[in-house]
């Protein structure tokens, strides 16, 4: 099945892409939301500009959708673009990286069944600290880009997701340990999707109480 990719740069949307070709379909685009509203319900957003290089090491078309992030009304900015990837690559499906959100995922499978393809969610209710060692072992190369949980610091900021990462999820209580629900953000460097490594060049944290990010620009 030829299929979209709703596609952050995360850690979630690289890996049900990469889920989704093992399945045997077909990546025929990704599509990006690109939202002004640093908390949008819906979209993730630290160093969001950046998903055009993984794109590149990738080789898929990259859609980019810019939206003021308002609640729902941004979900009809999604609508858009995924009816252009309709038109333009007949895409049969859409391949989100949902793992527990109903909020996103129900949302998603609407317009999905609106236009009448399929909702395919690879990662869904997969075990949290499970979900993090396949990633390892999968080698995935993933930073930490925002962090917005109590007991997660700043200095997090640009570690990677390994072992010891895993260990710390398992120790802090209260928070999604994938997570889920915007306790952190990540970024992908590099996976078996890519032709080769990203490398971060430039970097700035900004913090507005407990939740602080790091804009990156990649090479």
């Amino acid at each position: 099945m030829k299929v979209g990719i709703l596609f952050s740069g995360g850690k979630d949307s690289m890996y049900a892409a990469f889920l989704a070709k093992q399945q045997g379909h077909t990546l025929s685009c990704l599509i990006s939301i690109q939202s002004e509203n640093p908390y949008s319900y819906m979209f993730h957003t630290p160093s969001i500009s950046q998903v055009k290089k993984q794109a590149e090491k990738m080789k898929i078309p990259l859609f980019v959708k810019k939206t003021k992030g308002e609640k729902e009304k941004e979900l009809i900015d999604l609508e858009n673009v995924i009816k252009t990837a309709i038109n333009k690559y007949k895409i049969q499906g859409i391949v989100t990286g949902a793992v527990e959100s109903v909020y996103q995922s129900s949302r998603i499978e609407k317009i999905c069944n609106k236009l009448k393809i399929k909702c395919i969610n690879p990662l869904w209710k997969k075990y949290q600290n499970e979900l993090l060692k396949e990633l390892i072992n999968h080698k995935f190369d993933v930073i930490i880009i925002g962090v917005a949980a109590q007991g997660l610091e700043k200095d997090l900021l640009g570690k990677k997701i390994n072992r010891e990462f895993i260990e710390l999820m398992k120790k802090t209580k209260g928070i999604n340990a994938a997570g889920e629900g915007g306790e952190f953000e990540t970024f992908v460097l590099n996976c078996p999707l890519f032709s080769s490594t990203l490398k971060v060049i430039e970097k700035k944290i900004i913090s507005e109480g407990q939740n602080h990010r790091m804009e990156i620009t990649v090479k």
